[in-house]
């Protein structure tokens, strides 16, 4: 296991704990680098949607562990936060929750000369994602396609 993926597991270990007294989700765990500055990100959620003093409780409880364990050897910056309205769809339970949702989705690739849809999940498995256009038509998507997927936010 690569080491940003080693600091993601242990770092979501200790994390579970604190939001289960809480009542949060976890959403995702993210350690990268960006712009010569190393990043730990912690996305939570709740029912209603998380406010800033729900990440300063779990982030000062969730930093005291780090610091404590410390088994992250580089300098880096916590943030926790609320996935926010482009959340991505990650796990089985994003999927579910997301069934019968308007999403959008990216491919890598062209597909039909295209790399954006749009449509209603109608299905999903390990390997592939279905979704249902506005034009009554179906298409599926190979998951290792998909460089985006998330619910679509129109304004």
């Amino acid at each position: 296991m690569a080491r940003r993926e080693d600091y993601e597991k242990m770092t979501e270990e200790l994390l579970l704990p604190i939001l289960e007294t809480h009542g949060f989700e976890l959403v995702d765990v993210e350690y990268v680098k960006e712009g010569g500055n190393y990043y730990l990100r912690a996305y939570i959620d709740k029912e209603g949607g998380i406010a800033v003093d729900d990440c300063e409780v779990v982030s000062r409880a969730l930093s005291d562990l780090l610091d404590e364990k410390d088994f992250i050897s580089d300098s880096y910056i916590l943030e926790v936060s609320s996935p926010g309205l482009g959340r991505p769809l990650k796990k089985e339970k994003d999927y579910v929750r997301s069934m019968g949702k308007e999403l959008e989705i990216r491919t890598y690739r062209a597909i039909e000369k295209q790399k954006e849809f749009y449509g209603i999940l109608t299905a999903y498995d390990e390997k592939t994602v279905t979704i249902e256009t506005d034009e009554d038509k179906k298409l599926t998507f190979d998951k290792s396609d998909i460089a985006l997927i998330r619910l679509a936010v129109h304004f």
